[in-house]
């Protein structure tokens, strides 16, 4: 008679062999993880690229899945499987880096990045960013809320959505300038110490802030928006975190999608699409960003890359970043995303990109419209 380990062994294999293409509710059924289920199809894809992050002891993917889109909310609504998928599709491709919130989609995002997990079955292997200090209303205004009190309620309802027991990354959304931020920081300490997060960090926050923090307790990351059109955080914040040790990841690193080439400068937005908002999407600026990427997507060709591609190549080659968030609605756009590994852009075409950028892009305009109110 075989041995247990044995026989398990050979039932594992025998399922990989018989259920090899069946779909996958087919193979769940026969207690098969979606891991399992696609181990054979990710052998001969080229590897994601891993970074250490930090002053951590995590190892994760350059690019880093933003699910904000995820929960459909100021995105026009989201198709939940599709959503699911696009999780799946990059966990698949070697992302193991998922960054969330709770405010997108009220809980939806959160909620579907659990269910993917649960499906995956590997969630020891990915590493979940998500966030704390906003709050909202029965319609949908949001205000920061970084009390003591708020960060409590929102990491146990977090885990809850997730699925896990612990937050690798639990993050400041927006600084709060109605609580005291060494009083947040001390809450996200002792959450630390309770073991319901492994590390802190701190979204959209400026220097002298972080340096606020700092005195309380390490800051582990910092998440600033930086792309090829958003260039603030280079000038004082990137060089500030390479040199405290800080770990970065940049979100908007398609800028919303216009870093994408998929416009032609003539769309209209729909109610409920952030994008109706953004001044980069109004008809005096629209055409001077589509016609930079229009260039951008000559160089990139040069590379038999995609725009996205070239973008998110360009800011993971800026002095101080560590890792880009890209957010996806669909699979086929978490493949184009994720090919930024095995090449790297030339310093001649990063010259070039800034000499387009001198030219095209007239009146220059950032990412403040996004900022939630305060409570002050």
């Amino acid at each position: 008679m075989r041995p247990l380990v044995g026989n398990l062994r050979l039932w594992q294999n025998f399922r990989r062999y018989i259920f090899q293409g069946f779909p996958h509710w087919v193979c769940f059924g026969f207690g098969m993880t979606y891991s399992q289920v696609n181990r054979d199809e990710r052998e001969g894809l080229q590897s994601m690229d891993k970074v250490r992050f930090g002053n951590t002891d995590l190892d994760v993917s350059v690019i880093v899945l933003g699910t904000w889109v995820t929960g459909g909310w100021a995105w026009g609504g989201t198709d939940e499987k599709e959503a699911r998928a696009a999780v799946l599709k990059a966990l698949e491709l070697g992302v193991n880096f998922i960054d969330t919130a709770p405010v997108y989609g009220f809980g939806k995002s959160e909620r579907i990045v659990g269910e993917a997990l649960k499906e995956w079955g590997n969630k020891d292997q990915v590493v979940i960013a998500t966030k704390c200090g906003l709050e909202w209303d029965d319609r949908q205004n949001i205000r920061r809320n970084s009390s003591p009190q708020r960060i409590l309620e929102e990491i146990d309802q977090s885990l809850k959505r997730l699925g896990v027991e612990r937050i690798d990354l639990y993050q400041i959304h927006w600084p709060d300038d109605s609580v005291l931020l060494e009083k947040s920081m001390e809450t996200l300490l002792k959450l630390q110490d309770n073991g319901k997060i492994r590390y802190v960090g701190l979204s959209n926050f400026n220097r002298e802030q972080v340096e606020v923090c700092l005195t309380v307790g390490p800051v582990h990351s910092l998440q600033p928006p930086y792309n090829l059109f958003e260039r603030e955080a280079e000038k004082e914040l990137l060089p500030f975190c390479a040199e405290k040790g800080i770990a970065t990841l940049t979100y908007g690193g398609l800028c919303r999608g216009l870093l994408t080439g998929k416009f032609s400068g003539k769309e209209e937005f729909p109610r409920g699409d952030l994008r109706r908002a953004d001044p980069k999407y109004k008809p005096d600026r629209f055409i001077q960003y589509v016609k930079a990427v229009e260039e951008f997507r000559k160089i990139a060709a040069s590379y038999g890359k995609s725009p996205a591609q070239f973008a998110l190549r360009w800011a993971l080659q800026q002095p101080g970043v560590t890792t880009v968030i890209a957010g996806a609605r669909t699979p086929r756009q978490v493949e184009d995303n994720c090919g930024v590994s095995g090449w790297k852009i030339s310093a001649e075409d990063l010259d070039r990109v800034e000499e387009i950028l001198a030219k095209r892009i007239k009146t220059p305009v950032g990412p403040e419209f996004m900022a939630p109110r305060s409570q002050r």
